[in-house]
């Protein structure tokens, strides 16, 4: 096709040499372009033009998605991983640790406890024998060890948590990971000979209380109020209070014993009024604080978080808070806050904020990602944690630890506080003892020798592996920038500007991918070749003309070929598509001149007619564009007239229409059918005075009149039955025989004989179907009949739903049985009796069926009727209670057993529920959840015992209207039980229906914990949470908490 393009662009050229079969220079140079100018500023490589080199190269400061010239950092980013990435920036800056899936509680436990400096350096000081015998203590040494030594940013934390024996899918509780953890390496620790080392977590962590019972009659203490009992870390409650001394306030206060709760004195001898505190004897180093954010829900069983803000201060005053008043100020530091984010106690994620004790700076420890807080722990924090300065009046020009110590911050996701006592006396002094095997690192930490020796030959293969990246890249986008230099340099002198200049073809693809590839690949031409090894003229929109100066450049660096220069342009290739295209001209006058023609027959204008073609053929060819040469569409021009004998199809068949055309433009559409298929069978002829195949007539007649038949039977169906097809209700009258019928029948019999019904199914027959409803063991009738309604001074069947039964004439009986295969006399007759004593009515036979009471009255105050008269349906045979009963407590037993069912919650804004969603919601459900105009629905999976409560948790997490706020409704009816017990088949919900939403935005300010469970304050040892069981953290459990 592009040949032909080419070859009608010449004009007349083309008839020229077809004519005389040869091609002048001139000839030549028009049909390959030759004289065409050199393109310039192009925004594309345009194919009609040999001489365009535009567009193989983006513009100086461009850039392509692929190759040569895409984006440097995509380019670096194919070389692969760059270690580089991460190489810690600094000694100075403190390395993360990795999270291998929900670790991150421990992360940022044991980046508090590497950053306390006192902590690092008695870890460090322990015995290489003793770290041998304890799996424990040498994984944690040797992960400072790593912390502090090594040059990547973050550090792998699995050796340490495989120790351990934690599993890493699930998420724990970091306060109680820290309990167990400090117990654990209490015990591990106690192998150690040095001093330091020993007891590094007693000197650190522990304090003491004492639980003090005092009587008010005698002021004496119990025996039990002198006894000292150890704590590693306090437990405040955050439910109702602001801040930390109010916490520590609760903690301390004085609990009256009295009534039900009297203590028993021994010095009086009687049960007395008195009172009861926790006083604090000594305290730690380090002083940590347990927020309790999570509160107990004895409905569910779980833990809910406490999100009110929670302030501290920067600067913790305790020596007013001793039992005994220290004499020293006793003034703490914060040095740490674990944050937890989330709301569930066993999910979310753990972040710690650490102060380096020896610069002042802020830390933010998110598992492999550290960042530089500056001088406050929450510098540039999410909303839910902010700092405000307690003096608005500070000196900018103080230092920044100045500025701190008068600040106070808040947060809502604080869950653990770390205090460090200021000026400690315990570390004060210089400890003495050393290891001969240690070395000393950049603040005097003293490292074991052979974690300090492991660690430096890790640093040095993986700064080799740096430095080789490196290397590579350099080469790389050396490469990549000779590369492009290359592409320009050529490119530029690649343009043929006289026409008499030497030249050379080259493959235009092959071009662009040398442009585009950082590594091309060798020469190659064939594509342009024709079968006489030169380039024909249909190939010139795939070619480009070369300088020889360029097209040597590349062979010698490239090889290939072959080498195509100006002489290779192919004469014989040039005179065929000459011809090719003086035929296709003539093809194309022809078939121009013959559309027209077929629009004349197609509108019945033509009546030289003597072949039978296709009609909807005809149309088709007549919309299709004139080409140069026949497609497959022009074959078949009969193909849809030809019946399966061979012969012509009768027109009334199904697609059968057709049309004649004169003899000329029969011949044309036959030569380009058996051109395109090459086979005079595929195209059958068929003159005007051809027969239409008898065989295919007599079937077409018998369809024709099976359907006649047809028609007629079921218009006479639908007159002999007017008023039951046309679905009006009819009166009945007392005494008057009917029949009943399944409404199923009566409508899937409508569908058939309806005149617009298409593809309908044929009803059963009506012996089958009666036969249904006849019980096999007592032969009476399970189906009961359907009720009577009073209207307008008649009385009529209620409308009938898709199954029950339907109340028909006896005439509309006789006709059904001839229609449908009944018998006559084994139909289940009706009969409508007004029964005035109305004992007999109530003690009547289980066939008979009663009028309503409301419906009744009715009756009676249009007949002007006293009494207690009953209108009763009596039925032959008589209806089986028993069996009814049976199907009935089947079908309830199914609808009150539901399991795993789709129920559908509609959220409606507004005070009221438009009537569109209140009339809804007595149907059933959609499968869908949608958006709709007053609310947002969504599919809820419930079962027959899913309580009010279940379904209103449910509500609550996929909604956020909280359990007080929401008003549930059925149809009508609100659902307003509050019993948690209460489960939803027990107020009537069932599998499929729809209950609407409203929120009372009544609590809608109310903390979440406000619906919580209070707990009983005191203290006590920590549990070992389940969690941890069957770890190593469980093995050992001796440290406490108060």
């Amino acid at each position: 096709m592009m040949m032909v393009e080419l070859l009608i662009s010449g004009g007349t050229t083309n008839w020229k040499i077809h004519k005389t079969g040869v091609a002048t220079d001139d000839n030549m140079n028009q049909l390959y372009m030759i004289t065409k100018p050199v393109c310039s500023g192009c925004r594309v490589n345009t194919k009609d033009n040999p001489n365009c080199f535009c567009a193989l190269v983006p513009p100086p400061s461009g850039t392509r998605k692929f190759g040569l010239w895409q984006k440097i950092s995509d380019f670096v980013d194919s070389l692969g991983f760059d270690p580089n990435t991460e190489l810690r920036a600094s000694a100075n800056s403190p390395a993360g640790l990795t999270n291998l899936g929900a670790t991150c509680y421990a992360n940022s436990i044991l980046q508090c406890l590497y950053m306390n400096k006192h902590f690092r350096e008695g870890l460090f000081s322990v015995e290489p024998d003793v770290l041998q015998q304890e799996p424990v203590l040498d994984q944690l040494a040797r992960l400072f060890a790593q912390l502090r030594l090594s040059k990547k940013t973050f550090i792998d934390s699995a050796p340490f948590v495989k120790t351990l024996e934690l599993d890493n899918e699930v998420q724990q509780d970091s306060h109680e990971f820290l309990t167990l953890l400090l117990s654990l390496l209490e015990g591990c620790l106690r192998r150690s000979k040095i001093s330091k080392a020993r007891t590094i977590v007693q000197d650190l962590f522990r304090g003491s209380v004492s639980h003090v019972t005092t009587c008010s009659q005698c002021g004496k203490d119990s025996e039990s109020s002198s006894k000292m009992e150890d704590f590693y870390e306090l437990e405040l409650n955050v439910k109702g209070l602001k801040s930390l001394d109010e916490s520590l306030d609760d903690y301390l206060t004085v609990e009256e014993l009295n009534g039900d709760n009297q203590y028993f004195c021994a010095s009086c001898k009687t049960r007395v009024d008195a009172t009861r505190s926790i006083k604090l004897q000594t305290l730690p180093e380090v002083l940590n604080f347990q927020l309790k954010r999570y509160v107990f829900l004895p409905k569910t069983t779980t833990k809910k978080k406490v999100t009110t803000p929670f302030s501290f201060p920067a600067e913790l005053s305790m020596h007013h808070r001793l039992a005994v008043p220290s004499q020293s100020e006793l003034i703490y530091d914060l040095s740490a806050v674990l944050i937890h984010k989330g709301t569930a106690a066993n999910s979310g994620h753990y972040i710690a904020h650490i102060k380096d004790e020896n610069t002042g700076q802020w830390w933010k420890f998110d598992d492999e990602v550290v960042t530089n807080l500056g001088h406050s722990p929450f510098f540039k924090e999410a909303s839910s944690s902010a700092s405000k300065s307690a003096k608005n009046d500070v000196d900018h020009s103080n230092l920044s630890e100045a500025r701190v110590a008068d600040s106070t911050f808040s947060s809502s996701d604080a869950y653990m506080l770390m205090y460090h006592l200021k000026q400690s006396k315990i570390f004060s002094e210089t400890h003495t003892e050393r290891d001969a095997g240690s070395v000393t690192a950049q603040d005097n930490d003293c490292l074991p020798s052979h974690f300090c020796e492991e660690i430096q030959n890790f640093n040095a293969s993986y700064l080799d592996a740096c430095q080789q990246y490196n290397h590579r890249k350099e080469i790389e986008l050396s490469h990549i920038n000779e590369r492009k230099e290359e592409v320009r340099s050529v490119l530029a002198e690649a343009s043929v500007r006289q026409l008499e200049q030497p030249f050379f073809w080259i493959y235009s693809d092959w071009l662009r991918q040398w442009a585009e590839n950082v590594t091309p690949s060798a020469i190659d031409n064939t594509s342009i070749q024709c079968s006489h090894g030169k380039v024909p003229v249909s190939k010139v929109t795939s070619a480009k003309r070369l300088s020889s100066k360029a097209w040597d450049r590349l062979l010698s660096k490239y090889g290939g070929g072959p080498t195509l220069s100006q002489d290779d342009c192919c004469l014989d290739c040039l005179i065929d598509g000459a011809r090719n295209v003086v035929s296709a001209d003539t093809y194309r006058d022809r078939r121009e001149s013959f559309k027209q023609l077929a629009r004349d027959i197609l509108d019945g204008k033509n009546e030289d007619g003597k072949y039978y073609v296709s009609r909807s053929w005809l149309q088709q060819w007549w919309k299709r564009k004139v080409t140069d040469a026949p497609s497959e569409a022009d074959s078949g021009p009969t193909a849809a007239i030809s019946c399966p004998h061979g012969q012509l199809m009768p027109e009334q068949a199904t697609c059968a229409k057709r049309v004649l055309v004169p003899e000329g433009f029969w011949h044309f559409l036959y030569e380009d059918a058996t051109s395109v298929k090459n086979d005079v069978l595929v195209c059958p002829t068929f003159p005007s005075d051809s027969r239409e195949c008898s065989e295919c007539s007599s079937e077409l007649s018998e369809v024709a009149c099976m359907e006649d038949s047809m028609r007629l039977l079921k218009q006479k169906q639908r007159q002999s039955h007017e008023k039951l097809f046309s679905g009006k209700s009819t009166a009945l009258s007392l005494d008057c025989k009917y029949f009943l019928i399944p409404s199923s029948w009566i409508s899937k019999w409508r569908n058939y004989v309806n005149p617009t019904g298409k593809n309908s199914d044929t009803p059963e027959t009506l012996n089958v179907v009666i036969g249904s409803l006849i019980c096999e063991k007592h032969s009476r009738l399970i189906e009961r009949p359907p009720e009577l309604i009073f209207r307008r001074g008649a009385i009529f069947p209620r409308e009938p739903s898709g199954s029950g039964l339907t109340i028909i004439s006896e005439n509309d009986w006789k006709c059904f049985c001839e229609e449908w295969g009944a018998i006559e006399t084994q139909g289940v007759s009706a009969k409508i009796e007004n029964i005035n004593d109305s004992v007999n009515a109530i003690a009547g036979s289980c066939e008979e069926m009663a009028i309503c009471e409301d419906q009744l009255a009715n009756w009676d105050k249009v007949n002007n009727e006293s009494g207690n008269g009953q209108l009763l349906i009596k039925t032959c045979p008589e209806v089986c209670e028993s069996c009814i009963g049976e199907k009935e407590s089947r079908e309830l037993a199914h609808k009150l057993n539901y399991c795993n069912e789709d129920i559908c919650v509609i959220l409606v804004r507004g005070k009221e529920v438009p009537r569109s969603i209140s009339e809804a919601s007595k149907g059933r459900v959609s499968k869908r959840s949608r958006k709709t105009k007053n609310g947002t629905s969504i599919n809820l999976k419930v079962s027959a015992s899913t309580s009010i409560y279940q379904l209103k948790m449910m509500i609550w997490e996929s909604f956020g209207v909280v359990i007080e706020n929401q008003i549930l409704q059925k149809g009508d009816i609100t659902i307003d039980n509050n019993d948690e017990n209460t489960t939803l088949v027990d107020v009537d919900i069932f599998a499929g229906d729809q209950i609407i939403l409203r929120d009372s935005e009544i609590h809608e300010n109310r903390d979440i914990a406000d619906e919580l469970c209070n707990e009983e304050k005191g203290t006590g040892t920590r549990h070992t949470e389940g969690g941890f069981h069957g770890t190593l953290l469980t093995s050992n459990v001796s440290s406490q908490v108060v």
